[in-house]
Parts: structure tokens; sequence; C-alpha cells
């Protein structure tokens, strides 16, 4: 194949990848402004639901799981210096290690097989990652950051497991009666 009859494949390639890094990027905007609109109160003040996950999850889908962690990353960075400043770099930290694991869990579940049952597998494996995750992340990072005692912390494991578990559970239901809807736009 001469140089020039490669062109057009690169080209392609080119476009394709713009095109992908852009619908990524409109799923990053979509994660922050559900973040900012949307916030519903849990078991306590401190804990809230918000649906910023969704748009990653579809992400993690639609462009696999090392994809889905760099959505995780910039999502949590921006939100972190924007919308929810407040939470500082302990909601950074939080945010990409919870969803991190979901998005991990899901989409190197997914990517093997690309199909219903393998979609509810993956989720349900991603909201039991994020739980098991957040149990010793609180344990260590929380009392660092929020001068916690420890000991209260294990104390509030209970509400901290059904705070992960409602949130990632709603997450992945609401991701699975999406997904398939918007994937078309997604792979296009």
């Amino acid at each position: 194949m001469s140089e020039n009859e490669n062109k057009p494949l690169q080209k392609k390639t080119t476009q394709s990848q713009a095109a992908r890094l852009a619908k990524m990027g409109m799923l990053v905007a979509i994660s922050i402004v559900l973040v900012y609109f949307i916030h519903i109160p849990m078991f306590t003040a401190f804990y809230e639901y918000d649906p910023a996950d969704i748009p990653i999850l579809m992400g993690t889908f639609a462009f696999g799981p090392w994809a889905g962690l760099l959505l995780t990353v910039v999502t949590s960075l921006i939100q972190g210096l924007t919308v929810s400043a407040a939470s500082g770099a302990y909601g950074i930290i939080m945010h990409i290690l919870a969803t991190g694991a979901f998005v991990l869990t899901a989409g190197l579940i997914y990517k093997g097989s690309k199909t219903k049952k393998r979609a509810i597998l993956a989720l349900i494996c991603g909201v039991f990652a994020m739980v098991i995750i957040m149990i010793p992340a609180n344990i260590l990072i929380t009392p660092y950051f929020m001068a916690a005692p420890r000991d209260a912390v294990v104390a509030m494991l209970p509400l901290i497991i059904g705070f992960n578990f409602t949130k990632a559970g709603i997450n992945a239901i609401v991701t699975f009666i999406l997904y398939k809807r918007l994937s078309r736009f997604l792979h296009k």
C-alpha cells in the first residue's frame, strides 16, 4: 500500500478518535450538570445521591473500562474544583476510588461479551466493587481529611455501606435502562 493510499485511512482514524473524544467530553459535561442540579439527601445531610456516575458508566460501556476510568478522573477533578469544591481533595479522591472501582469492574466484565445478561452481571459486580472499596477507603482516608476518629468512622460503616450500595444500585439500574437507547448515538 502506498503512502497516498494510507492517507484516507489515517484521516478516518483521526476523525473517529476526535469524535470519540468529543463524545467523552460531552459525557463529562453531562455528569457535571447532573451533579450540579440533582442532590437528594440520603440517611444524613452529609450523604447525598447524585446521578453523575450514569454518564460515566455509559461511556465505560461504549468505549471500554480504561476510557471509563479516564472519564472518572476528569469528571472528579472538574467536579471537585467547581460544583463540589467544598469537599476539596477528599471528594476528588473518594469519587475516583468509588466510581473508578465501579467502572473498571463493570467495564472489564462487559467488554468480554456485550449482552444484556453480561451488562446485568457487570453492573452488579460494579456495585459490589464500589461498596467494597469504600470500606477501607473510608477507614483509611476519612479520618485524615475529616479529623474524625477512626473508631467513629468504623461505627458508621453500616451507614457508609448502605449509602454506597443504594447510590451505586440506583445508578446501575438507570444505566441499564438508558444505555441501549443511547448507545447508537455513542457508537455513531
